[in-house]
């Protein structure tokens, strides 16, 4: 009786769970259909494919500017990046939740032992405190680099950066700052994270004057503008895309090299469509730009934003101008996403431009979910989709 009583709740969870999850579709039997269209209907193909990247890789061109260089992926191109600095800058500091023996995803690997428990340390379990340190440490002149854990748990240390770090410069008419610190976490989808592992917190941050915030592509792109954030003399949050740690791999310069923070990169040029996305995004996007050109015979433009803010609205908006067409997407949910933002900008600047609507694929309007990861995730299908739409408006 026990076990048909199990059976029966179960069976009621999991249909409310499907008509929650599909935006509220009142008929169960409709919200399953959905499933059963879905090429990974099947309970094995789910177990297969959970995993699965939803994107292919696409490395940068080998860097001839910077000096020799090696193989690394994105976790190890973080650790040079670290390891650059700590060497060069003897005030310098790197601490959060791990750190001291390498953190979670092995960012710090080595630099405990190679630099000393003064400069490499853990802290309690605090991310209102790390952060409070790191703004204390940065405003008494020393290089503070700190490590948020999950960018899901940068909630707690939200009132550090927005009263705090955003605000010391201006409240001290520019006699005191916080410049000198900067905020790493892992951000973003990484297949099986779900609610808690899974959050792109970017646009939180965007609304927040006086912080700059970026997001890098690959290795190439993230030991560049790390050390550019470090560099900065704003407090900078610096968002790694977790699930490029070791499926994003280049060639990247063992020296300390420095790209631009504001400035939009062109990945990849075109003349009928222009796609902005950042972070793993980039990489769907370019594969979704193939599509189109092999289906649609469709040129796309695609832009890696790299720095939320302050963003790069004179290069979109100059490829826009030239193509009349808008694509924006991220993993974050639509409502409020910083995706709104750009669509707005261009939408002023480049009205009489445009030959089509801006389009937005974004994530849902609902906690990043776990089965249903793969009906969440802005994939390719969802932005071909759109671009084909855009092209035949």
């Amino acid at each position: 009786m026990a076990a048909a009583a199990r059976v029966v709740l179960r069976s009621a969870a999991f249909k409310a769970a499907v008509t929650d999850v599909c935006g509220g579709v009142h008929s169960t039997n409709a919200a399953l259909s959905v499933l059963r269209l879905s090429p990974s209907s099947s309970l094995r193909l789910k177990t297969q494919k959970r995993h699965a990247a939803h994107f292919t890789f696409y490395p940068d061109p080998v860097p001839t500017t910077y000096g020799p260089t090696t193989k690394m992926n994105l976790f190890q191109s973080i650790t040079s990046a670290l390891d650059n600095t700590l060497a060069s800058d003897p005030t310098a500091v790197i601490f959060g939740e791990d750190v001291a023996f390498g953190g979670v995803f092995r960012c710090t690997v080595g630099l405990r032992d190679k630099y000393g428990k003064d400069r490499v340390f853990n802290t309690p379990l605090c991310e209102q405190g790390i952060v409070g340190f790191g703004i204390g440490v940065a405003v008494a002149g020393a290089t503070a680099i700190a490590e948020i854990q999950f960018a899901d748990y940068i909630f707690p240390a939200f009132d550090q950066f927005v009263n705090e770090a955003a605000k010391y410069r201006y409240r001290s008419g520019n006699h005191f700052d916080c410049g000198n610190l900067t905020v790493r976490a892992p951000w973003g989808c990484v297949g099986h994270g779900s609610l808690y592992h899974s959050q792109s917190p970017e646009a939180f941050f965007a609304h927040c004057p006086g912080l700059k915030v970026v997001v890098p592509r690959g290795p190439v792109q993230a030991k560049g503008l790390l050390l550019s954030c470090i560099a900065d003399k704003n407090p900078c949050i610096f968002f790694e895309p977790k699930i490029l740690y070791r499926a994003a791999v280049e060639q990247v310069p063992t020296e300390a090299y420095y790209l631009p923070l504001s400035q939009a990169d062109i990945v990849q040029e075109g003349s009928d469509l222009t796609m902005v996305a950042w972070g793993t995004q980039v990489h769907v996007m370019r594969e979704v730009a193939n599509m189109a050109q092999d289906k649609l015979g469709v040129s796309c433009e695609v832009i890696d934003l790299q720095t939320i803010l302050p963003w790069d609205i004179d290069t979109v908006c100059k490829s826009v101008v030239k193509t009349g067409r808008l694509l924006i997407s991220h993993e974050a949910p639509v409502t409020g996403g910083f995706a709104a933002e750009i669509s707005t900008a261009v939408q002023e600047e480049c009205f009489l431009n445009l030959e089509a609507p801006i389009t937005r694929v974004c994530g849902y309007d609902t906690p990043f979910p776990h089965i249903f990861e793969p009906f969440y995730i802005p994939d390719k299908w969802k932005c071909f989709e759109a671009v084909r739409r855009m092209i035949n408006y």
